[in-house]
C-alpha cells in the first residue's frame, strides 16, 4: 500500500521515511505553476514584494493544464518537464516550498538545495494528463490569471500518484536507475 502524504505540509521529518523510487500518494493541495508564473513570482521576489500565496510547506506541481472540457473542472494535467524550472526552484526552496513535482531529472544545483532545505522532488507520470486530472477535486486560479493555463493554480488533490525521486539526504532515483542499469551490461 503506497504512502499517503498531506500537503502543505507541517513536518518535513515525514520525508525522511521515504524512498528514491517509492510510489505515494497525495492528498490535500498541489500549488500549480508553470515557467510563466515562476518567472512572475522572482520579479516580484527582486521588486522587493511579496508573493502572492506563502510557500511554507507547499507543493508545487509543474503544469499547465489543458483547457477544460463541457462538464470538467479541468482538462488534461501531466506534468511539465522539472529542469525548465531549475534557474527558480532553489529560491524558492528557500522561502520555505517543501517539494517540487513534474517529470524528467533535476540539475545538480536544485539536487543541493533539495537536501539543503530538507525538501522532496516528485515525478508524477508524463503522458497520462487525462487520468491525472480525475485525481483533481478542484481548481481556483490564485495568481497571475492573465497568463491562463500558466496561472497559479490551487488543485486540490485526493490520491494524486507520484514516484519519490530527491530525497532530503541527496538520494537521487534517476541517478540510481542508470547505476543499476550499468552494472547489467
Amino acid at each position: 500500500m503506497p504512502k499517503i502524504l498531506y500537503f502543505p505540509v507541517e513536518d518535513r521529518e515525514i520525508f525522511e521515511a521515504l524512498s528514491p523510487g517509492e510510489l505515494i500518494l497525495i492528498r490535500g493541495r498541489l500549488l500549480g505553476a508553470r515557467d510563466a508564473t515562476h518567472r512572475r513570482m522572482l520579479e516580484l521576489l527582486d521588486q522587493g514584494r511579496d508573493l502572492p500565496v506563502p510557500l511554507e510547506g507547499e507543493c508545487l506541481y509543474y503544469v499547465g493544464p489543458s483547457p477544460a472540457p463541457p462538464g470538467k473542472m479541468i482538462g488534461a494535467a501531466g506534468p511539465t518537464t522539472a529542469y525548465r524550472m531549475d534557474p527558480y526552484t532553489p529560491r524558492l526552496l528557500e522561502l520555505g516550498l517543501a517539494a517540487t513535482m513534474g517529470k524528467g531529472p533535476r540539475g545538480p544545483e536544485v539536487r543541493e538545495a533539495i537536501k539543503r532545505h530538507r525538501a522532496l522532488y516528485l515525478a508524477t507520470f508524463g503522458g497520462a494528463g487525462a487520468y491525472l486530472a480525475r485525481r483533481i477535486t478542484s481548481v481556483r486560479v490564485l495568481a497571475f490569471e492573465d497568463l491562463g493555463p500558466e496561472a497559479l493554480l490551487e488543485l486540490e488533490v485526493e490520491n494524486f500518484p507520484a514516484v519519490v525521486i530527491n530525497t532530503p539526504s541527496g538520494e537521487d532515483y534517476y541517478q540510481e536507475v542508470l547505476r543499476r542499469a550499468g552494472s547489467l551490461g
